[in-house]
């Protein structure tokens, strides 16, 4: 395995390139990216995150999407937001990136082992969760039943297609719930936001939440799951929006007394006393 830049210099990135570049929505694409000796650039676990740059626009902080059970690469699917997210775009295969990581903290893997576990994203949010699902089901046999509850704006929104749709649906114990926010031709689903979807499908509270995607989502999600019986130590959320560069430098990414990028991106919901501002 490639060195990590932490090993040289944490603010320094390595030189890598695209192996695979997939347009997953309008908005969203996903890279396939390897070191220039053809390995993945660093090793890293479901929830960690990666600096990407290309000079000399700037970098930005991604989660990563594939996960460590995929050995030789890592993934990030990047929504279309900003300059550098912008220029991501229009790279192709055989292009080359800078990048640093991993980046923070993980979901617990180890202390989820044996237990029911209920995912719950929204749009882009689906990135870091995809990261823990496919480890979990490389890992079946070693965790309970899976709930996945999925959502964005519209059909076209929904990434990931072959999992949501193919992969994750025929898995072992596994159960798919996907909805969009308003009704569509092409859509015979529900229709409906994610924290309301929540409360229809009655879950018992026997399980262990994680939940990732926009901040109002996020929001309302925990209170929901507060509201259905979850306490606060069975649920686990990402605040990777806060993150700016990744290892504790900068102070733009305090909440309270964390620091996302120290002590987060992903912290269970007793760990925090307050969302930030715009959560």
């Amino acid at each position: 395995m490639a060195c990590t830049c932490h090993e040289k210099d944490p603010l320094v990135p390595q030189l890598a390139k695209l192996e695979f570049v997939r347009r997953d929505t309008p908005d969203v694409t996903t890279f396939r990216i390897v070191s220039k000796d053809g390995k993945a650039p660093f090793e890293f676990m479901p929830g960690q995150c990666a600096m990407i740059s290309v000079p000399p626009l700037g970098e930005a902080i991604f989660s990563i999407t594939s996960s460590p059970t995929e050995e030789g690469y890592i993934e990030c699917s990047i929504k279309k937001c900003g300059v550098v997210t912008d220029y991501l775009h229009t790279l192709e295969a055989g292009d080359e990136i800078g990048i640093r990581g991993p980046y923070g903290n993980n979901f617990p893997v180890e202390l989820l082992k044996g237990k029911d576990l209920l995912f719950i994203g929204g749009g882009i949010g689906l990135a870091p969760l995809r990261s823990v699902i496919n480890y979990v089901m490389d890992k079946r046999e070693e965790f309970g039943k899976v709930d996945i509850v999925y959502g964005a704006r519209t059909p076209e929104d929904l990434v990931h297609p072959k999992d949501i749709f193919g992969v994750w649906p025929n898995s072992k114990d596994t159960d798919v719930h996907l909805t969009v926010d308003r009704e569509a031709e092409n859509w015979n689903g529900h229709v409906g936001f994610v924290p309301s979807y929540i409360k229809e499908l009655g879950f018992d509270t026997n399980k262990v939440a994680l939940v990732c995607g926009p901040p109002i989502m996020i929001k309302y999600v925990l209170q929901g799951l507060e509201e259905i019986g979850f306490k606060k130590e069975q649920v686990y959320t990402t605040l990777e929006l806060k993150m700016k560069c990744g290892f504790g430098k900068c102070g733009r990414c305090n909440i309270g007394d964390k620091y996302v990028c120290k002590d987060g991106p992903v912290f269970r919901c007793d760990e925090i006393t307050e969302l930030p501002d715009e959560y």
